[in-house]
């Protein structure tokens, strides 16, 4: 099993780091006055996010940018040294993103979502132990909303370290705490798959399925293992939702390219 990192990012906690750079409410509006140049916290994070911005668009020099003058801005901003780490894990520059994540890590300690940002990356960097115990404690923490993202990330941390084993039960446990959960499910039915037991990768799908809007993932999941299971009608089923729904996607052009591995 491969690690993905947009697990480890908190299903797309990308997209939730502008807004943990700030949580109070905010003060009521004022007229900008155009001759005043904003504050280094204010300006920070608006770079902050413009190097968001520029990482979704790839543009990873431009996010370099932006995230350097918010770093120069505000050096004690956790979420702008998380932010920093994913850029320049992103540039692979891997000692520049642990001196980051390992920042944020140090002054967010009391936020658990920069702590699951900065667990994937030990997981990503072979750091496997360290990633899994850092998971568990952020899904432990009371204040962390969605336990269950901690628990699956720890399942994909020890999975990509070849303990499938382990991954099957975080995985299992996940989904205990939110059935049908659709990443739990999707996980579950590929370990199934990669030990050679199609028929119940198969009624893994079934169940995503019957409870989550279909993706890429799950339906070449579906056709690869119906497949194998000789049921060519079901197979062909699936690549048709593939070719129909996902068209653009890296699966199907593997279905067009043949492969089914």
């Amino acid at each position: 099993m491969t690690l993905r990192a947009s697990t480890f990012l908190g299903v797309v906690v990308v997209a939730g780091l502008a807004l943990s750079a700030c949580k109070a409410s905010p003060p009521a509006y004022q007229p900008p006055d155009r001759h005043k140049k904003p504050e280094p916290a204010q300006a920070a994070i608006a770079n902050m996010q413009m190097a968001i911005e520029y990482m979704r668009l790839n543009n990873l020099e431009q996010a370099r940018d932006r995230i350097e003058r918010a770093l120069g801005e505000a050096p004690e901003n956790a979420s702008v040294q998380e932010t920093a780490g994913l850029v320049y894990e992103r540039l692979n520059e891997t000692s520049k993103a642990k001196r980051a994540f390992s920042t944020a890590a140090r002054l967010g300690k009391q936020d658990p979502s920069i702590q699951n940002s900065y667990a994937g990356f030990l997981c990503r960097t072979g750091k496997a132990p360290e990633g899994e115990k850092l998971f568990l404690e952020v899904a432990r923490n009371p204040i962390y909303q969605t336990p269950e993202v901690a628990v699956l990330n720890a399942g994909v941390c020890v999975g990509s370290a070849g303990d499938v084993v382990d991954a099957e039960r975080y995985f299992k446990r996940a989904l205990v705490m939110k059935p049908n959960m659709p990443e739990a499910l999707l996980e579950l039915g590929n370990l199934s798959y990669g030990r050679g037991d199609y028929k119940q990768s198969v009624d893994y799908v079934v169940r995503y399925l019957a409870v989550n809007p279909a993706s890429p993932e799950v339906l070449w999941l579906g056709f690869r293992a119906e497949h194998k299971l000789g049921d060519n009608t079901a197979a062909a089923a699936y690549g048709r939702r593939i070719e129909t729904d996902f068209g653009d996607s890296q699966q199907a052009q593997m279905l067009r390219a043949g492969l089914d591995q």
